[in-house]
């Protein structure tokens, strides 16, 4: 049984376009190369033929999890989200109480995750730490530099 992926509807697009891209532009590439090294010959001893079915059996089995989280995905209903306390695809403004940086970051599903955009996994220590924290609420969160204390400064869509 396959584990429930949960996803935002641009998740779920973008994994899908990328299925689409693995299977209508490198499954047939592959299958070339393939194709071209049989026809140099012998195959027992062909480099180009072992490397092609190698990248042939590694794209495979990537189209095989993404067919997965695909089939299993769940779309999160942004609608039903709030402010109260700290969830997922919430925007947090934390402050840091040791050197008083403030930071926001945006909790997301695990493959949505992007720290050039400021989004962090809800897998994340932080996000963990945060999860059904309210605003004000300061929470020591254990990083791998030491345990940190953040306050919670707001929560928003």
């Amino acid at each position: 049984m396959s584990q429930v992926t949960y996803l935002t509807k641009e998740g779920l697009q973008k994994l899908r376009k990328e299925l689409d891209r693995l299977v209508n532009v490198e499954r047939p590439a592959i299958s070339k190369q393939i194709g071209e090294a049989i026809e140099k010959g012998d195959i027992s001893e062909n480099a180009e033929y072992d490397a092609a079915k190698d990248a042939q059996g590694m794209l495979e089995a990537k189209i095989a999890e993404l067919q997965s989280k695909v089939a299993n995905a769940r779309i999160l209903d942004e609608s039903k989200i709030n402010t109260t306390q700290v969830q997922i695809l919430n925007k947090v403004t934390i402050k840091n109480k040791r050197n008083n940086t403030t930071m926001q970051y945006t909790i997301v599903p695990e493959g949505e995750a992007d720290l050039k955009q400021m989004k962090i996994s809800a897998t994340t220590p932080i996000a963990k730490g945060l999860m059904g924290r309210k605003v004000g609420d300061v929470v020591d969160i254990k990083v791998p530099s030491g345990l940190i204390p953040f306050e919670i400064v707001e929560i928003s869509i």
